[in-house]
């Protein structure tokens, strides 16, 4: 979906003019530039490359299907989506943009809220349901294609720690130029130095790769992710000065550290989705481990969106998730939910 409202606040990322409707496209009012429109999202990425590029513009980091559909928040992504209504209390009159959206789950996720909702990324694996209803850009977070002060409120979930210390500043830059005077930007992600329960999680995580090792669960997919990750952030001392240097101050924060998380989603739901690749694999006839995994995924989250059996367990299972927030969320760690707030406000 391409609204009047997209193309009122979007403008070029070269020579940052406005940006008109055109036939079939959009075109800069200003240097003539046209930008393609044609598959229901804008792409306003800038001609100039920046050399770090992300690992998510390759296509084999989504070859498990996980971004082409939207299922309900369950699990991490309702801990951190649950956080987000919290921190932000999204409502009508809100105008909220989604900085790294990925597939653009999120924005369908609060839809509900009333708000007036956009999302950029740079890697154009956007979901069917959300290009069919959510105004969605393709462009890069260091160069927002996006008019001064166009935002009132705005979130980053898993972004910061895929960017260098260089880009992190620039993204919040741009972050902080997009939203007006006293706007928030909440953001889900994590610094390099961890806290005292750190152990009880890399305990859980040597249990996983032992699992995988026996051949119980397979991390490859998860692996493949996280070797994007540069953790740009030292400790909270640095956080706080980067987030300062870049105009905003700390209003609200708290730490995640997901002891019962790390045990549901890298041990108990890896294993689950195991059997079901390889259930999906014998049923197929099929040698190959990449569309198992694949068929097992999309299986799944077809069951999850039916609301029945499956979605339950796993609800609960979230519920399970929740308590890292509610007994461990002033326990000081590397993972943390932040609230900032632009200054002049």
């Amino acid at each position: 979906m391409i609204s009047d409202a997209l193309i009122a606040v979007a403008q070029c990322p070269d020579c940052r003019g406005a940006v008109v409707r055109g036939p079939g496209n959009v075109i800069c009012s200003q240097c003539g530039r046209v930008f393609a429109a044609g598959r229901g999202y804008l792409d306003l990425r800038p001609l100039a490359e920046f050399k770090e590029q992300t690992k998510y513009l390759d296509e084999a980091l989504h070859s498990d299907a996980r971004h082409e559909s939207i299922a309900p928040p369950l699990l991490g992504s309702k801990i951190r989506n649950d956080r987000l209504r919290a921190f932000l209390d999204l409502k009508p009159g809100d105008r909220v943009i989604d900085l790294g959206c990925g597939s653009g789950r999120a924005i369908a996720w609060n839809a509900d809220t009333g708000a007036s909702l956009a999302g950029v990324d740079v890697s154009p694996f956007f979901a069917a349901e959300a290009v069919a209803s959510s105004d969605l850009l393709l462009g890069d977070l260091r160069r927002l294609p996006i008019r001064d002060r166009a935002f009132t409120k705005a979130w980053s979930l898993d972004v910061l720690e895929h960017l260098s210390p260089a880009a992190l500043r620039e993204m919040l830059a741009e972050a902080n130029r997009v939203l007006v005077p006293g706007g928030t930007l909440f953001v889900y992600t994590h610094v390099r130095k961890n806290g005292p329960l750190g152990p009880a999680v890399r305990g859980i995580n040597r249990f996983a790769k032992l699992c995988e090792r026996l051949g119980l669960i397979d991390l490859r997919q998860e692996r493949l992710r996280k070797s994007d990750h540069l953790n740009p952030i030292a400790d909270h001392d640095e956080l706080a000065r980067v987030v300062g240097d870049a105009g905003f101050t700390i209003e609200r924060l708290t730490y995640y550290t997901p002891v019962a998380g790390a045990l549901i989603e890298n041990v108990l739901i890896r294993m689950g989705e195991r059997a079901l690749a390889r259930r999906a694999k014998k049923a197929a006839g099929d040698s190959d481990d990449a569309a198992a995994v694949r068929a097992a995924r999309t299986g799944a989250q077809a069951r999850i969106r039916k609301r029945g059996a499956t979605y339950q367990a796993l609800r609960a299972l979230s519920a399970v998730m929740a308590l890292d927030v509610h007994l461990f969320g002033r326990v000081k760690s590397g993972p943390f939910f932040a609230l900032l707030r632009k200054r002049g406000g």
